[in-house]
C-alpha cells in the first residue's frame, strides 16, 4: 500500500470514528491530547488479537475488530473504570484487500458508537505475517478508586458475575468439537460483552478484580498473587448458562469438566473478591473465599484437584 492509499485509506475508513473528539485532530497529527478530568485518574490498558492464536483463521473482519474493542473494555469493566476513548494499530496481511479492511473498520465503528467511544489514533501497517491487532483503551476513575488486582484479605468472599464456561465452549463450537444448534456459545465467544454495567458495584464493594480473559482459575490465582493471599475455589458453584448446564450434564467425567469450564478463558466477566461481613452485591455469584498464606484451592465434584497451569498463558 503507497503512501497516498495508506492515508486516504485513514481518511475515509477511520476518521469517521473519532466522532468528532477535538484531541484526535481529525487523525492528522502524530498524537493525541487526552484533557485531564478533574478528580480523576486516567486508566489505560492495552490488548492485542493475532489470527490463529486469538481468533480463528479467517474469521471475519468485522468481528474481530468488534472483539478487539471489547475485550478491552472488560479490562476497564474490572477496574471499575468508564471508558471514553481508544488507540489503534493493525497490522494488515498483503492477502487482505480493501474490502476486508473496510469490514474491519465498519465492525469498529458500530462498537465504538454502541458503547459511545471515540478513536484516538493510532497506526497502520502492512505484515507477512498473521492479522494482527491491538487497541489500547483509555478510561476515567476516581482518583485513588481503580479496583486493583491487589487489595483481597483473608475472610472475603471470592464472587464471579454472569456465567462461566460458555467461552471454552463457544470456541469449541467454533471449532466444531461440540454442537452448537442454535449458535449461543458461538456468539458468546465471537462478541463477548464487557461488563461495564457492574462498575457502580464494584467501586463500592470489590476488594480486588480482574476480569476473566485467561480462565477464572487463573484469573482469581492473579488476583490471589497480586493481594499476598491464598483462595479456595468450588467450581461446583459455578454459574453456568442453560447451553452450559446442558453441556454439563452430557459429559461422562463431571469432575474433568468442571476444571474444563474453570480453565477454558473468554468468558470476560468480573471475577472479584469482597468482605464478607457485607451483603453479597447483586450480579455476583458466591464460588469460595479468601484464606490466609498463599495456596490456592480448587474443588471440583466435592474433591480438591490440580487444575493444571489453571488457564491460558501466552509464554
Amino acid at each position: 500500500m503507497s503512501d497516498a492509499d495508506e492515508f486516504g485509506e485513514i481518511e475515509r475508513l477511520f476518521r469517521p470514528l473519532t466522532r468528532g473528539a477535538p484531541g484526535a485532530f481529525e487523525l492528522k497529527d502524530d498524537a493525541a491530547v487526552v484533557s485531564h478530568r478533574p478528580g480523576c485518574d486516567l486508566v489505560v490498558t492495552t490488548d492485542a488479537l493475532v489470527e490463529g492464536v486469538h481468533f480463528p483463521i479467517g474469521e471475519a473482519p468485522d468481528l474481530v475488530a468488534r472483539k478487539l474493542l471489547r475485550v478491552n473494555l472488560s479490562d476497564l469493566a474490572a477496574k471499575g473504570a468508564e471508558p471514553f476513548g481508544c488507540l489503534l494499530t493493525v497490522a494488515w496481511p498483503r492477502s487482505y484487500d480493501a474490502r476486508q479492511r473496510e469490514r474491519f473498520a465498519l465492525g469498529l465503528s458500530a462498537d465504538l458508537e454502541g458503547f459511545d467511544l471515540s478513536l484516538l489514533g493510532g497506526d497502520t501497517v502492512v505484515t507477512e505475517g498473521p492479522f494482527t491487532t491491538s487497541l489500547t483503551a483509555l478510561g476515567w476513575a476516581p482518583t485513588g478508586k481503580m479496583v486493583r488486582r491487589a487489595g483481597a484479605r483473608p475472610g472475603d468472599r471470592l464472587l464471579v458475575s454472569g456465567v462461566i464456561g460458555d467461552g471454552a465452549l463457544g470456541l469449541a463450537a467454533v471449532q466444531g468439537s461440540i454442537a452448537d444448534p442454535e449458535g449461543v456459545l458461538a456468539f458468546r465467544y465471537r462478541l463477548p460483552t464487557p461488563r461495564l454495567d457492574l462498575r457502580d458495584t464494584l467501586r463500592a464493594s470489590a476488594t480486588a478484580a480482574a476480569d476473566v480473559s485467561d480462565g477464572l482459575v487463573a484469573d482469581a490465582s492473579h488476583i490471589a498473587k497480586a493481594s499476598g493471599v491464598g483462595l479456595i475455589l468450588d467450581l461446583d458453584r459455578l454459574p453456568l448458562s442453560g447451553a452450559g448446564a446442558t453441556w454439563l450434564e452430557q459429559q461422562p467425567d463431571v469432575q474433568e469438566a468442571l476444571i474444563r469450564l474453570g480453565v477454558g478463558g473468554d468468558d470476560y466477566e468480573i471475577v472479584c473478591t469482597s468482605r464478607g461481613d457485607r451483603p453479597k452485591p447483586a450480579g455476583f455469584t458466591e464460588i469460595g473465599e479468601v484464606t490466609s498464606g498463599d495456596t490456592i484451592e480448587v474443588r471440583a465434584a466435592g474433591r480438591i484437584v490440580d487444575p493444571g497451569r489453571g488457564g491460558w498463558r501466552h509464554l
